[in-house]
């Protein structure tokens, strides 16, 4: 028999520019979602973010590595176009989980985690 994880999510929702001004906050904010043990997949939905920085982008390399080190997911969705190309100019679209929207992460979370 095959035991299934419950999915505990928690969720970070930057907005506006995520660059090397506020990049600090954004990292202690995420840090804490990520670092929450109740959190085992973290989503961080970028719907109202217009602009991201290397600074930006470097919180969200950290707040990976951090969820991985802790056995948790990191997934990305609701990414503008202008957004993405950030990740795909440094390839890390690659790395990261991206996926459309809300309801993409939604109907991925409904198939069962192996524990």
């Amino acid at each position: 028999m095959r035991s299934v994880k419950i999915a505990k999510i928690g969720t970070v929702e930057p907005s506006g520019a995520v660059s090397a001004a506020n990049a600090g906050e954004f990292q202690q904010q995420l840090t804490q979602v990520v670092k929450n043990e109740s959190h085992n997949i973290i989503i961080v939905d970028m719907k109202k973010v217009e602009f991201l920085d290397s600074a930006g982008l470097m919180v969200l390399v950290e707040a990976l590595h951090l969820a991985k080190s802790l056995g948790r997911r990191l997934i990305i969705c609701s990414i503008a176009p202008s957004v993405r190309m950030v990740f795909e100019l440094t390839q890390l679209d690659k790395v990261f989980e991206m996926v459309e929207n809300r309801l993409a992460v939604e109907s991925a979370l409904r198939e069962p985690l192996a524990a």
